[in-house]
């Protein structure tokens, strides 16, 4: 699979199939979703590799284990998520050359504890009012 931000400054690859396809309705992914749930695909760090560019990251300094978000300091597109210790990269679907072929749908939606009214979750698969369960 192959991304990149809509400007076209960074791009990137992912050669690992992903290891969920999910919705996320947190607080934090509607901010910058700009309102709605974030559609994303948890992949191995491994298999995530910026091609062309370098993002420019964030990490909150006020909150318990913050998430890093990379996103491209052009135009500000925001390519992915690190979440710290856990050995994956969240790519947002929407960078994706090819969202429908490549992401498909979710196989879940998360954090439906901070859902919106207007928000559209998927009535046949998993919700979860937090995280993803962690396997074990």
């Amino acid at each position: 699979m192959k991304g990149r931000c809509y400007c076209g400054e960074i791009t990137y690859e992912v050669t690992e199939d992903p290891v969920v396809k999910l919705q996320c309705h947190c607080r934090e992914c509607q901010y910058i979703s700009g309102g709605g749930p974030n559609y994303a695909m948890l992949v191995p760090d491994a298999g995530f590799t910026i091609t062309q560019g370098t993002p420019n990251t964030f990490t909150r300094s006020d909150i318990e284990n913050p998430r890093t978000r990379q996103f491209c300091g052009n135009c500000g597109t925001h390519l992915t998520t690190i979440l710290p210790g856990r050995g994956l990269t969240v790519v947002k679907v929407g960078t994706l050359e090819d969202p429908a072929g490549d992401y498909g749908g979710p196989d879940m939606a998360i954090f439906m504890k901070d859902s919106q009214p207007f928000h559209l979750a998927p009535e046949d698969k998993p919700q979860f009012q937090e995280s993803v369960p962690q396997r074990k």
